[in-house]
This record gives structure tokens, sequence and C-alpha cells, in this order.
């Protein structure tokens, strides 16, 4: 990769392109639209009812979950398939021609993605917590930047998945592991507490275990000082990690 500079007005053109591609394509952005709302209606049933402190308690797991779910599908599902589009019709091979340098590509690209689910993320946190009668968040400070986080390491991770991806059509299986790790071990569904010892201090090392249980804390609160130093390591440890990998398998050229 070529060295790393940042040109808002590039990358602001870029994703203004981006998004009109994701806007015409209906297929991909009623999946963006609809199925994090659609998997939000099903964890809240998945977690039953309950009265008073119950009752609370289930509508943040619903809105933290929900906020997982929109990270999943929106940055990270939505973007290789985006990634892996550029790549075999030759427009990331045609960008690196011109004056944007590779990260300037990479963020343009991911612009679109990352800002709807940043407005959906807000829309869920304000209507959601009004429907389910819950309390706004306790740290949103906490919260946002664990948002900014798991967007910035999904970009990333969908950028190196997408190096292993041949075609668009076989994105929906490249993306499932992290989907399914995430969901069954981040705790979007049940927390890890409920897992054996050696299970749960595995599941705590996947990708976005540490921005899940940020999340959780920004907005529930009551994790403890080393919990939160914790899952702080576990996703710059991640963030770190995806990135070098990006500038060592990124595919610019289409998979032959």
């Amino acid at each position: 990769m070529n060295t790393p500079t940042l040109n808002a007005g590039r990358i602001t053109a870029l994703g203004r392109t981006e998004l009109t591609l994701l806007v015409r394509n209906r297929a991909t952005l009623t999946l963006a639209l609809l199925m994090p709302l659609l998997m939000v209606f099903v964890l809240r049933s998945s977690l039953g009812d309950g009265d008073g402190e119950g009752a609370r308690a289930v509508g943040e797991a619903t809105l933290t979950g929900g906020i997982g779910m929109v990270l999943l599908l929106v940055v990270h599902m939505n973007l290789v398939s985006s990634y892996v589009a550029r790549r075999e019709e030759l427009v990331l091979k045609r960008l690196r021609t011109g004056e944007a340098s590779d990260l300037e590509i990479l963020a343009g690209t991911a612009l679109p993605a990352a800002a709807l689910a940043l407005a959906q993320i807000a829309v869920l946190a304000v209507a959601g917590a009004a429907a389910l009668d819950v309390g706004m968040p306790q740290n949103p400070l906490l919260l946002v930047a664990a948002v900014l986080a798991g967007v910035l390491m999904l970009a990333a991770l969908s950028a190196v998945t997408s190096s292993f991806t041949r075609t668009v059509e076989t994105a929906g299986l490249t993306t499932l592991p992290l989907f399914l790790a995430t969901v069954l071990g981040s705790g979007l569904f049940a927390p890890t507490d409920a897992l054996p010892d050696l299970a749960a201090s595995l599941c705590e090392l996947l990708p976005l275990s540490g921005v899940m249980t940020l999340i959780r804390a920004g907005w529930s609160g009551g994790a403890g000082g080393g919990d939160l130093l914790g899952a702080a390591l576990t996703a710059l440890a991640w963030i770190m990690i995806s990135v070098f990998a990006v500038q060592r398998w990124f595919r610019w050229e289409p998979r032959r």
C-alpha cells in the first residue's frame, strides 16, 4: 500500500459516489435498513419478559444487542460486498492511479456504510429506549467511543475478509464465521458469564467481545475499571491486527 494520507475532500467525494451506488442497489439497501430492525425484534422476543428491574434489563439487553447487530449487518456484511464488487469491477485499480491514497480509497468506500450504521444506532438508542421504557445511556461518551471503535474494527475486518471472497455472491459465506462467533460468543443474545470458565475466557478474546463489553457498560454501567481496561485493550488489539492484515493481504485487483 502507498503512503497513508487523509484528505477530507477526496474521502467525501468517494463516499458520495459509493452512497449513490448503495442507493441504486435496492437489495443491499433494504438489507442494511430493515434487517437490523428485524433482528432486534427477534432478539427482544428471545429474551422474554419481566417486571420492574427485570423488564429494564431485558430492554437494555435488546438495545445493546441491536447495536451489535447493526454493526455486523450494516458495516461488516455490507462492506465486504462493496469491496469485492469494486475490486471485481476494476474500480479500486483505477482509483489507485489517481491522487487518492490507499487509505482514502478504503475510507471513502466505507464512509456510507459507517454513516448509515451510526444513524441507525442513534435512532435505535432514542426510539428504542422510549419504546422499551429504558433509560438513556448512563455513560454516553463511553458508548459513542465503543461504537466508533466497532465501526473502525469492522471496516478493517471487512477489507481483510474481502481479500478471501471471490465474488459478491459468496460474501454471505465469508462473513458468516464472524457473524456467528459474535452472536454466539460476544454476548449479543446471552451473557458469556453463563458459559464455562474456559469457554467464557476464550469468548472474551473474540473480535467484537471487547466492543460489546464497552457498549453494555456505556449503556448500563456497573462494569469495573479492570473489566473496562481489558475490553478496551482487546478492542485496540483487534483494530491493530486488522489494520496490519489489510496492509498485508488486501487485494486491489480481481481474483482470477
